[in-house]
């Protein structure tokens, strides 16, 4: 299984597959409406999500044109020592041989911190 197929994006309203692997929710808030079972969660690492403060500064416009800086924001954020142990967690799960699916609540997932982070540990996994 190569890198880009072990790192998969699913939202937690979605019903779990059985390919989905380890399940990782990466949102700071516990998704609302959703019990644990329904959401099928393995492992919460909050700290891989963007901080409070990037997050609220990213939603304060609505329009959509900060999202390159959230993104170079966010990139900077994971190599922060916080990011950086959350991030290795994952790492592992996906050394041990994956997959893993990273789950979130939000409703644009493309527009999130979701496809970034998705994109560093792909990049990470084949680059070390």
């Amino acid at each position: 299984m190569g890198s880009s197929d072990a790192v998969r994006v699913r939202r937690v309203y979605d019903p779990p597959e059985e390919d989905d692997g380890t399940r990782v929710l990466v949102d700071r808030l516990w998704p609302r409406g959703v019990s644990k079972e329904h959401a099928a969660v393995d492992v919460w690492a909050k700290d891989a999500t963007p901080s409070n403060e990037l997050r609220s500064w990213y939603h304060e416009d609505r329009s959509g044109k900060r999202y390159d800086a959230f993104v170079d924001r966010y990139r900077t954020e994971l190599g922060d020592p916080a990011h950086e142990h959350a991030v290795g967690e994952i790492l592992g799960l996906l050394r041990e041989g994956g997959p893993v699916t990273l789950v979130t609540a939000v409703k644009d997932v493309g527009a999130s911190h979701v496809p970034v982070l998705a994109e560093h540990l792909r990049h990470t996994l084949e680059h070390g």
